[in-house]
């Protein structure tokens, strides 16, 4: 039910985890976990291609922040267009048993696939672009995220070098800032692919709408309810992320220069 759901996000991670486990058992925990797993692939490949495409095209030497924050939301504005259907499924995989709104037809599909034709047939194609507005307005989280990232990076390679713990830390920084400055955001971002049951509000309630009633009837805190679990979340992938991006980019980049006279 919708108070079970509210009960749960006034709820610390840790009180979070053991109720879901003690109700619903370990597996719950990993709920989705496979079309997650593959909407992150589509949706980094995606992301990270653009930017680096973007960013090689230029002279590395003029590189500054704002131009960082340029190139990542150009790549932040493709990702959403392209892969925001994967996470409207996401999104329903994640939360079928909470009380959203379109919870009765939500256990006909179980991949990605099937969820995207299935939400297509019944209710039609604008359902998965449903929360784009927010989505491109949240291509400012990344945005942030890379113009710090490499705004630090440039500083810090300087002095360091690039050990692998210093794009570890850079990483965890830039995605700690975003996070925290776009949160409301992608609160209203999961109401409105997940559907919402608050009294008085209309059930096709727009990003503004949502955001005045939390804002009205929980206060400012409530714009920050389940941050704790997403910072946990997400900081450590993005952590990861980058360390990755770093350590794959240069390989590849390595193997492209030892080989470039043999393709001329």
């Amino acid at each position: 039910s919708f108070e079970v759901e509210e009960n749960r996000q006034a709820k610390n991670t840790l009180a979070t985890i053991q109720d879901l486990v003690s109700k619903e058992g370990p597996g719950t925990l990993y709920r989705g976990i496979v079309p997650v797993l593959q909407s992150l692939c589509a949706s980094n490949f995606v992301y990270f291609y653009t930017f680096h495409g973007l960013k090689r095209m230029r002279n590395s030497r003029n590189q500054t922040a704002g131009h960082d924050l340029l190139l990542a939301s150009i790549a932040g504005v493709t990702n959403v267009l392209t892969t925001t259907p994967l996470w409207v499924v996401n999104t329903r995989l994640k939360t079928r048993g909470i009380g959203g709104v379109h919870e009765p037809n939500n256990n006909d599909y179980v991949t990605l696939l099937e969820g995207i034709a299935h939400i297509w047939k019944y209710e039609g194609i604008r359902k998965l672009w449903a929360g784009t507005l927010p989505s491109l307005i949240l291509v400012s989280n990344p945005a942030i995220q890379f113009m710090i990232y490499e705004s630090i990076k440039r500083r810090v390679n300087a002095s360091l070098g690039t050990p692998a713990w210093v794009f570890f830390t850079i990483g965890a920084i830039a995605k700690t800032v975003a996070t925290t400055l776009t949160y409301p955001l992608q609160l209203v971002q999961t109401k409105l692919r997940h559907g919402h049951n608050y009294k008085n509000l209309p059930s096709n309630a727009g990003t503004i709408q949502i955001l005045l009633y939390i804002l009205k009837m929980q206060g400012l805190g409530g714009l920050y309810k389940g941050m704790e679990a997403k910072l946990l979340q997400t900081v450590l992938t993005a952590a990861l992320m980058f360390l990755a991006y770093e350590k794959i980019s240069k390989f590849v980049f390595r193997i492209l220069l030892l080989h470039r006279p043999m393709l001329r």
